[in-house]
């Protein structure tokens, strides 16, 4: 017993002793250190399934895959990571009897019109080749109308 308490004096004398002050962790980068972190895709509404609940992740991230970073002991809020954005939370998804209009898609996906199409294209030149290569049918009205009447 009196090595374990000769060591204590040590070290708490070295302590007291040190002109250095003590550097604390922060709460926050010690509560992610012990997160977990598993990669999902979103669906296409938008959506994410986690441990048999849907969270909405945004249409912006559709098809895209995110790390859902979690606390397995509080699993009422998750948090979303996706490369060249910040991280933001989300909250399970609460689908009741009257849903809100839903947001316009993002430019990229929207519906864009054509200029022309290419399966009418081939079928206009497909055609003009046709009317070029046709002979054209005999006919013999001109030859009874010139000719002698003998036929």
């Amino acid at each position: 017993m009196g090595r374990i308490g000769t060591a204590w004096r040590t070290q708490t004398l070295y302590a007291l002793g040190d002109k250095q002050p003590l550097r604390f962790v922060e709460p926050e980068v010690l509560a992610s250190a012990f997160l977990h972190s598993e990669p999902r895709k979103v669906d296409k509404s938008g959506c994410l399934n986690f441990m048999g609940k849907k969270y909405e992740a945004g249409l912006p991230f559709i098809g895209c895959t995110v790390d859902v970073v979690y606390d397995p002991a509080d699993m009422t809020e998750l948090t979303l990571e996706y490369e060249g954005h910040t991280p933001w939370k989300v909250h399970e998804l609460v689908i009741g009897e009257r849903v809100g209009k839903r947001p316009a898609l993002p430019e990229p996906m929207q519906p864009q019109s054509a200029d022309s199409s290419r399966l009418l294209g081939a079928a206009e030149q497909k055609s003009r080749q046709r009317r070029e290569r046709q002979t054209p049918a005999l006919s013999f009205r001109t030859v009874h109308k010139e000719g002698s009447s003998d036929v």
